[in-house]
């Protein structure tokens, strides 16, 4: 019980910051939320990357709720394992909050294909190309732990298929044309969510291939 009282409170605190508080801050900024939307016809695997983040938000939320109601049961794990889901779980959140930080002007929340931002390649882009997401799966993975339901696995899930979708069918190609060569360099020599994991080679602009 104490565990997803916990969950719940850091997962809402995780997303009135990094999505309410953060679009705030960029709209006052820039003028302008950052949110572009769903990407793609609906029915497509872009579509679907977006539905797929949609739902895997509105499980994170519902795997502690449910355990606190009693409606799902959660099995009764060593204290040592509420603590290592708790640590991942804010460090998961800080990495978000910074990441998105370092984007700076260039924070969006989807992709529209008409604008052009520029290419955020320091900070902890130069280890990993997408470490926004990198520290969104680890922020699930630990509320996961903290909550180990059928309902939390699922949402970590949904959460990996929406990323991985997100990113390869919508974001590469959106940075491949505008930026061409520089984006695809850049690319060859980061991993995608892991250090050294998911570079593209010989990236054309228009085609990544990995």
């Amino acid at each position: 019980m104490m565990a997803a009282a916990l969950a719940l409170s850091l997962y809402l605190a995780g997303l009135a910051v990094a999505f309410g508080a953060r679009s705030w801050i960029h709209r006052r900024r820039t003028g302008s939320t950052g949110f572009r939307g769903l990407s793609g016809a609906p029915g497509s695997a872009e579509w679907w990357g977006g539905i797929l983040f949609a739902i895997a938000l509105v499980l994170g939320a519902a795997g502690p709720v449910l355990a606190l109601t009693g409606a799902v049961a959660a099995p009764r794990l060593p204290a040592a394992f509420t603590w290592a889901g708790a640590f991942i779980t804010i460090v998961g959140f800080f990495g978000v909050l910074a990441a998105q930080a370092g984007m700076g002007a260039s924070w969006r929340v989807g992709v529209d294909a008409t604008e052009r931002t520029e290419l955020v390649t320091t900070g902890a882009f130069a280890v990993v190309r997408n470490p926004i997401f990198t520290a969104m799966l680890t922020t699930m993975a630990g509320l996961a732990l903290l909550v180990p339901t059928a309902v939390s696995a699922a949402a970590l899930l949904c959460l990996l298929v929406a990323v991985e979708l997100q990113v390869r069918l919508v974001e590469e190609p959106y940075l491949l044309r505008t930026h061409r060569q520089v984006y695809a360099s850049y690319a060859a020599a980061t991993g995608r969510f892991v250090p050294g994991l998911g570079r593209l080679r010989r990236a054309t602009p228009g085609k990544p291939r990995s």
